[in-house]
């Protein structure tokens, strides 16, 4: 009996969207709980890192985002063939999550100051994590071997938010373009953009 997976983030993509983008490439049904931050204070207590996102797994919840992934992509068969191409995938998500909140701090501050100083910063950020990215990527439109992996879907929602952020920034790499024009041409993956809930991040 295939295990049930019970998936609890906002009602947002940032670092709950990679699980879901596995499972949704994978064909594996789960369960997609959206909360607000009203219902989330009632429920806090409940998680066991008092944080989200969490996966229930037939009861055993998991948290942290990339563990949370990591796991989905080696239940789902997208973690990577071999061991390398594993360790290579892993390479990808590490070098390119410590985006995302830096991305999420210049998009949601409220002070203009605050907001000034954390766009700095990612515009930094940005062009050194994509031009490493774009180093490393394979030219076939996947970032490791030639089949979708994680890494892929985890870049793929990290360039969506950059692009959202300064759009046309993805045209100065070409490989990172490619995958991620494999992603979206996916056929699982294109109804689940089209359908997910419209949010800022």
């Amino acid at each position: 009996m295939a295990p049930k997976y019970k998936f609890t983030y906002f009602n947002m993509r940032a670092r709950g969207e990679p699980t879901r983008l596995i499972f949704t490439a994978a064909g594996v049904e789960f369960e997609d709980v959206r909360i607000d931050f009203e219902k989330w204070k009632d429920l806090k207590e409940s998680a066991p890192m008092g944080q989200l996102p969490m996966l229930e797994v037939d009861g055993v919840k998991i948290c942290q985002s990339m563990s949370i992934a990591r796991f989905a992509a080696k239940e789902t068969g997208l973690a990577g063939k071999t061991n390398l191409e594993q360790a290579q995938a892993d390479m990808f998500v590490d070098e390119i999550s410590e985006l995302l909140p830096k991305l999420a701090g210049a998009v949601f501050a409220s002070d203009e100051a605050v907001k000034a100083e954390k766009a700095k910063e990612v515009d930094k950020m940005i062009p050194e994590k994509l031009g490493r990215l774009e180093k490393l990527s394979g030219a076939n439109g996947h970032l490791v071997g030639d089949s979708l992996l994680w890494c892929d879907l985890v870049v793929f929602n990290v360039a969506f938010n950059v692009e959202n952020y300064k759009p046309g920034t993805l045209k100065n790499y070409p490989k990172l373009t490619k995958v991620m024009d494999t992603v979206k041409a996916n056929k699982r993956i294109a109804d689940w953009i089209a359908k997910r809930p419209e949010t800022k991040f």
